[in-house]
């Protein structure tokens, strides 16, 4: 009996776009079935079954790590700023009474909210809204947004366009000023269970994922340009985004997990890390 390709989820935002163009580049994407989709929604189907590997959150990975192993040397991140993790705020941020955190995101969220009341000292009130900047600034004074629509809000930030928000606080930039350490906002991993049931194929599909990521990230200009035909971006700023970006898990990373894993336990939002199992590739 034919073995079934395995299911395998990828965020659909410009942050995984050379993964994928690595998946397509080097075939491997024949050999899975691939699910596109938003953070949330890829995190809920790793937890639950319906996927076998994939990118997960780091705050639901802390929530179900004894269901889960890790595919080594793979995440995203950032060692500084990020640019597509973003507190953006309509008033100083001093001032900040009510925040609207994007309903795509999980790890960027309580990021935000470790930074305003342990860092800032503020107790604002917290609605969750769709990642619609304009919409969540008439609600709130400050908002978290991710993805795409993060980029675009720090690309207009930068060129100073009509509308822009008062501030925006980059929030890898913050988390690494705060504690000195990368920040990691997901890591891809397997279902134990499938791990151990399949070992050969998660680790083909976790070296097809390193070998489509080095390819494209050794093409980033390539990779850049023909992305920026679909984007209000151009070449230059999706290139300087791509390797901004920090897809590495070593030890720099993991010791951001871990001080982020303590941080986010002692407030009860997450269980206490005991260890990370890693898949054996």
């Amino acid at each position: 009996m034919a073995q079934a390709r395995p299911r395998v989820g990828h965020i659909q935002f410009l942050n995984c776009l050379p993964l994928y163009w690595g998946l397509v580049h080097s075939g491997a994407l024949l050999d899975i079935e691939l699910t596109k989709d938003t953070p949330d929604r890829l995190n809920e189907a790793l937890v639950t079954g319906d996927l076998d590997i994939g990118p997960i959150s780091l705050v639901e990975y802390l929530r179900h790590a004894d269901d889960l192993v890790v595919l080594p040397d793979l995440a995203v991140g950032s060692d500084g700023p990020v640019l597509s993790v973003v507190l953006s705020t309509a008033v100083p941020l001093a001032e900040v009474r009510t925040v609207a955190l994007g309903s795509t995101s999980r790890t960027s969220v309580l990021l935000a909210r470790m930074l305003l009341e342990e860092r800032h000292g503020l107790r604002p009130a917290y609605l969750t809204m769709p990642p619609d900047l304009p919409l969540m600034l008439r609600e709130a004074d400050a908002a978290v947004i991710i993805g795409d629509v993060a980029l675009r809000a720090t690309y207009e930030a930068e060129r100073g366009g009509a509308g822009h928000p008062l501030g925006l606080i980059d929030l890898g930039e913050a988390w690494r000023e705060w504690s000195g350490l990368p920040m990691v906002f997901a890591v891809w991993a397997a279902r134990r269970a499938f791990a151990e049931r399949h070992p050969g194929v998660v680790k083909e599909v976790h070296d097809a994922f390193r070998t489509g990521l080095d390819l494209a990230l050794g093409d980033v200009n390539q990779v850049a340009t023909r992305a920026a035909r679909f984007e209000v971006f151009d070449p230059a700023t999706l290139a300087r985004y791509f390797t901004t970006l920090d897809f590495r898990l070593g030890e720099r990373q993991q010791a951001g997990i871990r001080a982020f894993a303590a941080r986010a336990a002692r407030r009860g939002d997450v269980p206490p890390l005991r260890s990370m199992t890693f898949a054996e590739v």
